[in-house]
């Protein structure tokens, strides 16, 4: 791949995983939430935002780290990809450490991308045929539809326009 066709491809992947382009963005669909909204669960659904956002991170995790090492092992599915525990609160420290590793391992992710030295086509060598390409749409489309998650329980608990 050129180089000038890899830098556009890698910059369009890393608009559409920070951005959203087409819909709100993870940051954007967290600001301004009150502490006491985090583990409000809306009648009729089986989570809340705090399981959302701890979903978002473990699983934007295991995706880093299968694209950084051979040896990673992922979680059971799907037990292993939400939190072991739903708490009645959420503090302000655990909250802020879980958007800072969903921040950092973004961020880890997108150092992947921007390594010329890593091609966005060649299966890992480990994997049954997983690509960094795969991935990163994989990592869109995930935190994507997890996002709109979040908003349709702010909307239903009456706090999002």
């Amino acid at each position: 791949m050129e180089t000038a066709q890899r830098k556009t491809i890698v910059t369009e992947l890393i608009q559409c995983i920070q951005k959203g382009n087409a819909h709100v963005s993870f940051e954007e669909s967290v600001a301004r939430l009150s502490k006491e909204l985090r583990t409000r669960t809306p009648t009729s659904l089986p989570y809340n935002i705090w399981q959302l956002v701890e979903h978002i991170r473990i699983t934007q995790w295991d995706i880093v780290e299968f694209c950084t090492s051979a040896t990673h092992e992922s979680p059971p599915w799907p037990k292993g990809y939400w939190p072991e525990e739903v708490p009645d609160e959420v503090s302000d420290h655990a909250w802020k450490k879980s958007l800072a590793q969903i921040e950092e391992d973004r961020t880890r992710f997108f150092n992947l991308l921007k390594n010329p030295k890593r091609d966005l086509l060649e299966p890992f060598e480990h994997g049954d045929g997983q690509t960094l390409l795969r991935e990163a749409l994989l990592l869109a489309d995930h935190n994507a539809y997890h996002t709109g998650e979040i908003i349709v329980v702010r909307r239903l608990l009456g706090d999002w326009d």
